[in-house]
């Protein structure tokens, strides 16, 4: 007989950056992760062949069906640890195969507010949370204001991040050694650009760069494409989608990823800044999930900005008046972006990058279980 069980749990509902999402302790969930699947595609609205989500919290677009699953650490290095999940729209599959770093932007916050973290030493009303992000086995760190009477998170503040409206208190995120995040290089072939052969029989150049996330980085140029061209635009072009997997598909074989994985790596279009784009250094048009990205992925954003000091790199020689920065001005589809990295002897230190983040809801998610029984 067919059943279905509605049942609940606590959750935290929360913009990062710009992408907003579910923040879970991982209490909550069985220690068996195989078993998260039916319960978090439920409570997103998925699978919905629709891809509205109407049914749940998701909203149809990648920027907003995702999921991070944060506990306490036992790690020396680390206060927390969290695991981000993107949860597929239209199947409702949990991928956890890399990171986000809009939605990492809220977990510290989310952290310190539910009293995860050991008390720590609040210097200049900003408090540091270590981060361990079980996707790619890397450190971040984050700092944020702290209220002086409450001693809680301070989301008000002046800072702005283009894609969001008003302001917001900045939220500054440092990537640890975010070199070969799920390949274990910078460069993962070793080469700054390969040639990708697809399955029509063409190829393209790419540049295969693992920072923070791995990504494929080709021309816009190179697929016929304006470097300004807005998401709706190119998701409507159903042609060059399908060719843009290709791509993907490509680089990540290249890469010893999984094709299948629709996560990472993720395809960025770059071009050259037009003229009246003042101070811009690159342009960039991101992909997610088979989706147009209606601003960039933070990961990604921190993976071009590195790859734009890889001498030899399609970012490199794409990028105007980057060269001896510490910091690239990113042009995406809702504004700018600036990303900094710090390197030693050719050796990616750190990737740093702002946000803001605001909780916007807690309480009980609703999902469904339906059974044949």
């Amino acid at each position: 007989m067919y059943k279905a069980i509605t049942r609940s749990f606590l959750a935290t509902f929360v913009r990062g950056g710009t992408s907003n999402g579910l923040i879970i302790k991982r209490s909550i969930l069985s220690k068996d992760e195989t078993k998260w699947q039916p319960i978090l595609s439920s409570a997103m609205g998925s699978p919905d062949p629709s891809g509205r989500q109407l049914n749940g919290m998701g909203s149809g677009i990648s920027s907003t069906s995702k999921i991070c699953v944060i506990s306490t650490s036992e790690r020396e290095d680390a206060d927390v640890e969290y695991t981000f999940i993107q949860v597929g729209i239209k199947v409702g599959d949990l991928d956890m195969a890399g990171n986000c770093g809009n939605m990492s932007s809220a977990v510290g916050p989310v952290a310190w507010d539910e009293g995860m973290i050991e008390k720590k030493e609040i210097e200049g009303g900003e408090a540091t949370v270590r981060m361990y992000n079980t996707n790619t086995n890397k450190t971040v760190h984050s700092t944020f204001s702290i209220d002086d009477e409450s001693g809680k998170y301070n989301p008000t503040g002046d800072y702005s991040i283009d894609g969001v409206p008003g302001h917001a208190s900045r939220i500054t995120m440092s990537f640890l050694d975010p070199a070969g995040a799920k390949t274990g290089k910078a460069l993962p072939t070793g080469n700054p650009i390969d040639e990708l052969r697809l399955q029509d029989g063409s190829s393209i150049k790419a540049s295969l760069v693992d920072v923070a996330n791995p990504g494929v980085f080709i021309l816009a140029s190179d697929v016929g494409i304006p470097g300004d061209v807005t998401p709706d635009a190119l998701g409507a072009d159903s042609a060059t989608m399908e060719r843009l997997e290709q791509i993907r598909r490509a680089g990540a074989a290249m890469m010893c990823l999984d094709p299948d994985v629709q996560s990472v790596p993720k395809i960025v279009l770059i071009s050259k800044p037009k003229s009246g784009d003042k101070g811009v250094n690159i342009v960039c048009r991101a992909l997610s999930m088979q989706q147009a990205h209606k601003a960039a992925p933070l990961t990604l954003a921190s993976n071009l900005g590195a790859a734009c000091r890889m001498p030899g790199t399609l970012p490199a020689m794409t990028a105007v008046n980057a060269e001896g920065r510490d910091s690239v001005v990113i042009a995406h589809a809702s504004g700018k972006l600036e990303v900094g990295s710090v390197m030693e002897d050719g050796k990616i230190i750190s990737a740093l990058l702002h946000r803001t983040a605001r909780v916007l809801m807690k309480g009980d998610v609703f999902y469904t279980l339906h059974t044949n029984d």
